[in-house]
């Protein structure tokens, strides 16, 4: 008969498991407990949860959400980094402190609903934030407007320019 304490963790995994919209599941074992609590300040900064579970526990809680395909993440000691915002702010956290430490370890990951080995980290890492992208998607649209607009009005001032040339020759 499971424990009280172990239900309620397999609850708890399974509402960040159904709400997530990314799931990166991670080996901290190397990390001490500075690093580890100076990773956790850069995953709350950046709205992304750390989670330390037995991995028959987020295998449970998998289970009840219906998620395939992670079992090859889950030996050893796993910790998830969960978002429930922007995919990629996991790994850019991740790759950020990976520059002065060797841990945590990427195992894989679920970016909405999709499953993703370990050696796709690096592309998913780099890829840019939802607020870069509508920035150059809002650049993208600004930039044929504008010309428009010159183009447009530049007939006009040019059409401007030559009256008040001929105003100021009759005025002379």
């Amino acid at each position: 008969m499971p424990s009280n304490k172990n239900l309620e963790s397999v609850k708890s995994l399974t509402e960040k498991l159904d709400k997530a919209k990314a799931i990166y599941f991670t080996d901290y074992l190397g990390l001490d407990v500075v690093s580890i609590t100076k990773l956790r300040k850069e995953f709350v900064s950046n709205d992304v949860e750390f989670t330390i579970a037995k991995n028959t526990l987020i295998k449970l809680a998998a289970k009840d959400v219906g998620m395939d395909g992670i079992d090859d993440f889950l030996s050893g000691p796993t910790a998830m980094a969960v978002s429930y915002e922007d995919p990629t702010n996991p790994a850019k956290v991740i790759k950020e402190f990976l520059k002065d430490f060797d841990k945590p370890a990427v195992k894989g990951m679920i970016l909405d609903g999709q499953v993703f080995p370990a050696e796709e980290f690096d592309k998913i890492a780099n890829l840019p934030s939802k607020e870069q992208l509508l920035s150059k998607l809002v650049g993208m649209l600004n930039s044929p407007l504008s010309k428009l607009s010159s183009t447009l009005g530049s007939p006009v001032s040019g059409l401007l320019g030559t009256l008040e040339q001929l105003n100021s020759k009759k005025g002379s």
